[in-house]
């Protein structure tokens, strides 16, 4: 009997719990960090810290729609940095897991959870590992609606916000530097 296979996009073994989670379930797991062009050897795909565009060409070649898991409260913070962006714009935090579509972060949302950061997580690095945790415990509490394609996935609102990798403000201190003090800061700057 084959094993049936999951294509796993970004994040290594060591950096997330969620490979060992599916080769645990009994699916055959292969991680790739590059990009790629075919996706039809694979039940299902999901990219989770993973870096590239997947063209419409590519999609057109998996068996199902990939999944993202995105740390954000979509249709807020699509692309990069989404944490920073929520923060700094007083969006709403949260988590996302999504299709995949030609677009980025613009797919359906097949589940999603909003966040509230505890007065002891006052870094962006603080935030973002707890987002991190969020959204592989999310998942993995949804797998088996997911792999069974037990869900109904929701169309995304048209507002929301977009930003790319290249925007996160020159002047930023760094990921662990307290959030409410550095967004005054930033905020201070541009006004000038």
């Amino acid at each position: 009997m084959n094993k049936k296979r999951i294509l796993f996009l970004g994040y290594s073994e060591s950096e997330t719990p969620i490979i060992s989670f599916l080769s645990n379930f009994g699916y055959e797991v292969e991680i790739f960090n590059g990009k790629v062009t075919d996706l039809s050897e694979f039940e299902l795909v999901v990219s989770f810290g993973y870096k590239h565009i997947l063209t419409k060409a590519t999609l057109s070649t998996a068996n199902r729609d990939p999944i993202n898991l995105h740390v954000s409260f979509l249709p807020f913070n699509r692309g990069m940095h989404p944490n920073f962006w929520s923060h700094y714009e007083d969006t709403p935090s949260g988590v996302t897991i999504h299709h995949i579509d030609s677009g980025i972060d613009t797919g359906d949302i097949i589940v999603q959870k909003r966040i509230n950061f505890s007065s002891s997580e006052t870094t962006f690095r603080q935030t973002w590992a707890r987002l991190k945790i969020e959204i592989e415990e999310l998942f993995m509490g949804q797998f088996a609606r997911i792999i069974a394609n037990d869900y109904l996935a929701t169309k995304q609102p048209n507002e929301g916000t977009f930003h790319r990798g290249n925007e996160l403000p020159e002047q930023f201190a760094g990921w662990d530097s307290d959030i409410i003090i550095e967004i005054a800061r930033l905020k201070k700057i541009s006004s000038v």
